[in-house]
């Protein structure tokens, strides 16, 4: 025979058991008086209207209190903070941005989030917003326009207030739309429109220094490992590079110049393409310090050392980069500075202000990676 009781299927007596529970603890925290405390914490979903219960007031009262819009009388407001500590509530963002027009958040697209180059960017970003009582979402866009178009309207969805974008392959129209619908800030480029803002470093310059610190200390063979192609930082290095060369006379040998793609493996297959083709060289100068860090690989499992064999210049200045052994000649990129430039300049234009326009300049760390050799 079957009881009636256990009539209903598993897990619908689950749920009624649930629902029971929670209906009991409701009853039992709003029988009890302000100032007294729970015989058990209650772990549903604490809104507005329950602080209101505990504390005896109007949900209007609370949202006042909580805000500090108005001022209430000092019962009221101990009563306030008194339900609203004890029942561990926490204002709704998504709500407070509905009535004010503002979430206070900022969507951040970046390339790679577990990259060391742009991780120095987003902390920039973090902390200054952080000042300004903002709050970051992260998404990654993994170098793919599509990818980036992709984060950019779920970021719109979440209704955050501004955007940045680091870098990235999504082209200059898209951007300018997208500054046309909310305050955008980009970096790595040099765009004009309203609601637009950019931020770039003088990427030239770099490389033109890094090349020049070689020539300088008796380097004429320098091998350059080039990054991404469709990265504009990549072929602004370049062309610092080749300025370099021939400010001095040198002759630009292409046999000299590998393609690397930003990663540490491209950097290690560099030094092993250079020695196939048999071409001497005294210096590296890469586009990046992953993709030295690679290279410096490369080297030992050929017998090189550096910098006796080999001089080793990067570009970044990584955190680890002082840590490699030997300690890397670099050139030191600004990426906290142009995450706080970035930060500050979309909060400004959500202010209606204009932010003042801004060049970045990289500089020249001397470690020893390099060394001068006898004229």
């Amino acid at each position: 025979m079957t009881n009636a009781r256990y009539s209903q299927p598993p897990n619908q007596l689950m749920l009624a058991y649930t629902v029971n529970k929670l209906d009991a603890a409701m009853t039992t925290r709003k029988a009890k008086r302000v100032g007294e405390p729970a015989s058990e914490p209650f772990y549903g979903s604490v809104t507005i209207e329950t602080v209101a219960q505990m504390a005896g007031v109007s949900i209007s009262t609370v949202s006042r209190v909580l805000s500090g819009t108005v001022t209430v009388s000092a019962q009221k407001m101990r009563a306030v903070e008194a339900a609203a500590a004890k029942l561990g509530y926490v204002p709704s963002a998504v709500a407070q941005g509905l009535a004010s027009g503002r979430t206070k958040t900022i969507g951040v697209v970046t390339q790679s989030i577990d990259s060391p180059y742009y991780g120095a960017m987003l902390r920039g970003i973090e902390d200054e917003l952080d000042l300004m009582g903002y709050v970051p979402m992260f998404l990654s866009g993994r170098w793919d326009a599509k990818e980036e178009a992709k984060c950019i309207d779920i970021l719109r969805s979440r209704r955050v207030d501004g955007l940045i974008i680091l870098s990235g392959r999504i082209d200059n129209s898209a951007l300018t739309s997208c500054a046309a619908a909310m305050p955008t800030v980009v970096t790595g480029r040099t765009l004009s429109a309203p609601g637009l803002f950019s931020i770039d470093v003088d990427n030239f310059s770099g490389g033109l220094e890094a090349t020049q610190f070689l020539i300088e200390s008796g380097h004429r063979r320098i091998a350059f490992i080039a990054g991404d192609p469709e990265h504009t930082d990549a072929n602004e290095r370049q062309r610092g590079y080749r300025a370099a060369l021939d400010a001095v006379g040198i002759v630009y040998e292409p046999k000299l110049v590998v393609q690397g793609d930003f990663h540490e493996s491209s950097g290690l297959r560099a030094v092993d393409e250079l020695m196939v083709r048999r071409t001497r060289f005294t210096a590296i100068f890469a586009a990046n310090d992953q993709m030295i860090c690679g290279a410096a690989l490369g080297l030992h499992r050929h017998g090189l050392r550096v910098p006796d064999d080999i001089s080793l210049v990067g570009y970044d200045d990584l955190p680890g980069s002082q840590y490699m052994l030997p300690p890397l000649t670099t050139v030191r990129q600004p990426g906290v500075a142009v995450g706080r430039h970035a930060a500050a300049a979309v909060v400004q234009l959500l202010a209606g202000e204009t932010p003042s326009a801004v060049v970045l300049s990289p500089m020249l760390i001397a470690r020893e990676s390099t060394r001068r050799l006898a004229r």
